[in-house]
């Protein structure tokens, strides 16, 4: 990993760890090197845009600044989903773009995610060679001067462009379906009212008022309670929950259980495969999975390639491979087929589809998908204490006894956050009691040794 990109991007505290000036620097530096090969010169363009936190106003100001001032120009799309970004770099014919957003964080968090003219997530030797241009060698970022600085405009239907292409990925006579949707009081709330009501379904919306402040406050994909209750009590056929840039999306039965990235990914790989669309009878995810998702894909003839945690990865062996859909377990979905990272929305819309045409409930869709046991624990540690859990002789010892103990029933996945000061400890296994008492034991030695 940098010293300044984790796995998703720039991301911290936003103003004090993630500032203006870094902002601004990020800025210069990724107009140098993402436009230095722009063909048939001119004016490099650069698109921007944001998701609802009070900060992503003044990290657009200062990102605008530091790329304006190495002589390219600005295009502002406002506030729209990070796969808006990601889908208009190429429709807009601009040579890169620029996300600001802390996707699932809380609010006090902000990011800077860049993607390259051809719409996808930016590789390590690019990113290592913007860092290197912003702590190692700043003074080669040349300022323009005069008429050579660059110009801002507004792109005033980025939003709607967004919404039509996700329309065109799906029939619009859909089956009629009562849908709730909870935007998280983030980028879905520009877009999610216009999409599904011309998608034609019934739906109401749920935590789609943003006021700077509440993005993810007890909402969306990372807080579902308040979803699945009123999904189940109100009637509905389906519930749908984004995060806070709506790249990740997770859904709620009629019965109010949750259906997380491995289930959507499972029948709708299923789908797929059935009406000859999925590539090579493969979906790609991570060693997250769980192993009763496995099961489930070798039970219908599907196979899995595997990554590691990160959806980075996942669209690395996709594209490498040439296989069209593969996401993670936390609901980030790609369907390359139609879009260049995760895209909630479009992960929504699909399964609608799904729903639509097979004439069947969510709950009868997964029913033939088992959960092995599986927790998740995460331990916060110390800004000192990043990187060294792998080199922590109590910390091993303990997991080489869970190891032993729990067998080829179980698997153990510790690693640590590519986004914040956190060790993840997830234990999966047919027995749920081992799986608590061992995931506990080895959380509690992190917390003595790293905390």
């Amino acid at each position: 990993m940098g010293r300044l990109f984790g796995t998703d991007g720039a991301r911290g505290v936003a103003i004090t760890e993630l500032s203006c000036e870094m902002a601004m620097n990020i800025g210069r530096a990724a107009a140098i090197v993402l436009t230095k090969q722009k063909k048939n010169g001119g004016r490099a363009k650069i698109i921007i845009g944001k998701d609802t936190r009070v900060s992503s106003d003044i990290l657009e100001a200062a990102l605008m600044s530091g790329i304006m001032s190495v002589g390219a120009d600005v295009e502002l799309l406002g506030i729209v989903p990070t796969p808006a970004v990601a889908y208009l770099v190429k429709y807009y014919d601009a040579d890169a773009g620029v996300m600001i957003s802390a996707s699932h964080n809380s609010v006090e968090y902000n990011g800077i995610k860049l993607f390259s003219g051809s719409g996808f997530k930016l590789p390590d030797e690019v990113e290592n060679e913007i860092e290197s241009l912003i702590l190692d060698t700043p003074e080669k970022m040349t300022l323009c001067e005069g008429t050579e600085v660059g110009r801002m405009r507004f792109a005033e239907n980025a939003a709607d462009d967004y919404v039509k292409h996700i329309l065109s990925t799906t029939d619009l006579s859909v089956k009629k379906l009562k849908v709730l949707i909870d935007c998280a009081n983030g980028s879905a709330s520009a877009t999610a009212k216009d999409l599904f009501t011309r998608l034609n379904v019934d739906f109401d919306l749920l935590h789609c008022e943003p006021d700077g402040c509440n993005i993810n406050e007890n909402c969306g994909s990372t807080h579902i309670d308040k979803l699945c209750n009123t999904v189940k009590n109100g009637g509905y056929d389906l519930g749908v929950a984004f995060d806070g840039d709506a790249d990740r999306c997770l859904a709620v039965d009629e019965n109010g259980k949750i259906v997380d990235g491995d289930k959507l990914i499972a029948i709708i790989s299923k789908h797929m495969r059935d009406k000859g669309m999925l590539k090579n009878d493969t979906a790609v995810v991570t060693v997250m999975s769980n192993l009763g998702f496995h099961t489930y894909m070798k039970n219908n003839s599907l196979s899995t390639v595997c990554t590691a945690v990160g959806d980075r990865y996942v669209l690395e062996e996709m594209l490498k491979s040439g296989y069209n859909i593969g996401g993670e377990q936390s609901g980030h979905i790609i369907f390359l087929d139609h879009a260049t990272t995760g895209d909630g929305q479009l992960t929504a819309v699909q399964l609608i589809g799904l729903m639509s045409e097979t004439k069947t409930s969510l709950s009868a869709l997964t029913a033939g998908i088992e959960d092995y046991p599986q927790l998740l624990l995460n331990v916060k540690i110390t800004e000192q204490s990043k990187g060294k859990w792998d080199k922590n002789d109590a910390i091993l010892a303990v997991i080489k006894e869970a190891e032993n103990a729990m067998g080829t029933d179980g698997r153990i996945l510790v690693r640590e956050s590519g986004t914040e000061p956190l060790v993840r400890v997830m234990l999966e296994g047919k027995n749920k009691d081992d799986v608590d008492y061992w995931t506990n034991k080895i959380v509690n030695v992190v917390k003595e040794q790293l905390c």
